[in-house]
């Protein structure tokens, strides 16, 4: 129903294909689309979280005094190199979809905010301070959709888990180069 669905958002659009039309091309009758999916933007977004839990426990798993944004970035690391494995074509279908539609784009948005707030409270539960613990999830989030991107346009054999560490860096090398002038 997904290979379908994306299909579909290819040929036609993603505000031209309906679930009607999903449902015909799969073969399978609407009940069970929604049996599946909340709504046809579903189709292409995790519905059950599985990257984000996977990076919870990824953190849950970090051993006692690592620094948030270490814990962070190496859960992220460790997770996506789970959850993305061998599924870059994929991924750049669907970046490809939700580029081009601003109703999506602004889904992914929400998703990748859902997972830095899911990431700051792991972060707090490990006892980081509210304010750190925010601070390594934004900045672990910013790091790993930057890595995202570079994952899909490079052309790069390089696994996404190395990307982001690789992006965590550059940040921190960016965040460096920063002073803030008191006035």
């Amino acid at each position: 129903m997904q290979t379908a669905a994306v299909e579909l958002f290819l040929e036609k659009g993603f505000d031209e294909t309906s679930v009607a039309d999903i449902t015909e091309r799969a073969d399978v009758t609407e009940r069970t689309f929604y049996r599946h999916f909340g709504d046809k933007r579903e189709v292409l977004f995790d519905r059950e979280r599985t990257l984000e839990r996977a990076t919870i426990e990824a953190v849950a798993d970090t051993p006692a005094g690592v620094a948030p944004l270490d814990a962070a970035a190496h859960a992220l690391a460790a997770a996506s190199s789970r959850f993305f494995v061998d599924r870059l074509d994929h991924a750049r279908t669907r970046q490809r979809i939700i580029d081009a539609t601003p109703e999506l784009h602004e889904r992914e948005l929400l998703k990748m905010t859902s997972l830095a707030d899911a990431l700051a409270v792991a972060l707090e539960a490990r006892g980081h301070a509210p304010v750190r613990a925010r601070l390594a999830a934004d900045m672990a989030i910013a790091a790993f959709t930057a890595a995202f991107d570079r994952w899909l346009s490079d052309g790069t054999d390089t696994e996404l888990g190395a990307l982001v560490l690789d992006t965590v860096d550059e940040l921190r090398s960016v965040a460096g180069e920063s002073t803030v002038r008191q006035p």
